[in-house]
């Protein structure tokens, strides 16, 4: 099983070596186009982080209840921005939400200011920034300082300790949506990912310490899961591991992975779905007092 790991070319063209040699891989990477449409060499590919689909539906959702009637975006210029951009304005649309101002930037780049003020200026009732780790408390602190006072939304990509940590005051009271581990010991004890996701937490926090978990280590762990639920019913087939029909019963058992609670969610693989979340993957989270707090009623 290959494991890829960035929404990147690299990462996509790992999707046509699983295809070319038959092996299964299952990606860390969030992008829908990684597992979308399962045909040809996606057939062999599989994933663990959410689709941003299903995170910007919970955003746009989020936002209806805010009374969000304008939205302003600010996201990478790559893959992941542009990717971000598309499926956000169409959830906002789709509840009535007009995006009325658009702003890039890169990576790397150590000033947003032209960028900020332009948001600022078409005065959106909300803002997301769409970006991924530490970069996206550079937008977040830019627009505080430039006098913001609208409702700022992120990512999934930037539930990390690193951001809060990088970001300070600045990040207080923005929103994003994450995957159920972000905030696992304040679900509920009925939510059917809370287990498993406490145990990742667990044995994460005891070997690197307090306050280390993070999603994204999440999604290989899940990975992990996956795999352990998959191979007893590759290897009942007969076929020997190692071999190209191990390979495939390993890709056959994969996709018929159904009910399975992970640190992230809940998985229903099958023919057509490789990524197999639905709602219970995501939660709402809010930044209080620099914490991450669980928001159930969003």
């Amino acid at each position: 099983v290959v494991v890829g790991s960035s929404v990147s070319p690299g990462s996509l063209a790992m999707v046509d070596v699983a295809g070319e040699t038959r092996t299964p891989m299952i990606s860390v990477a969030a992008n829908a186009r990684i597992v979308e449409p399962v045909e040809g060499a996606r057939e062999w590919v599989f994933k663990t982080p959410q689709n941003d689909q299903l995170m910007a539906d919970a955003l746009a959702d989020a936002m209806v209840k805010h009374g969000v009637k304008t939205l302003g975006f600010i996201g990478y210029n790559d893959a992941y921005g542009e990717g971000w951009l598309n499926v956000m304005t169409a959830a906002a649309e789709k509840r009535g939400i007009k995006m009325v101002a658009v702003e890039r930037y890169a990576r790397n780049d150590t000033s947003v200011t032209g960028q900020a003020l332009k948001l600022v200026a078409a005065k959106p009732d909300g803002i997301l920034v769409a970006g991924s780790g530490t970069p996206v408390a550079l937008p977040q602190s830019e627009l505080k300082s430039r006098g913001y006072k609208g409702i700022m939304y992120q990512t999934h990509g930037a539930a990390n300790n690193d951001v809060l940590r990088v970001c300070g005051k600045d990040c207080n009271d923005m929103y994003l949506p994450a995957g159920p581990l972000l905030v696992a010991d304040q679900l509920p004890d009925d939510n059917p990912v809370k287990k498993t996701a406490l145990d990742y937490k667990t044995k994460y926090e005891a070997k690197y310490g307090p306050g280390t978990i993070n999603t994204f280590g999440g999604h290989m762990w899940d990975a992990g899961l996956l795999i352990e639920a998959a191979i007893p019913a590759a290897l009942a087939t007969g076929a020997k591991p190692g071999t190209p029909e191990f390979r495939k019963a390993l890709r056959d058992a994969l996709e018929q992975v159904k009910e399975l609670p992970v640190s992230q969610g809940v998985f229903n693989m099958s023919p057509t779905d490789h990524a197999g979340f639905d709602n219970r993957a995501r939660v709402m989270v809010k930044v209080v007092d620099g914490k991450w707090t669980y928001q159930p009623d969003l």
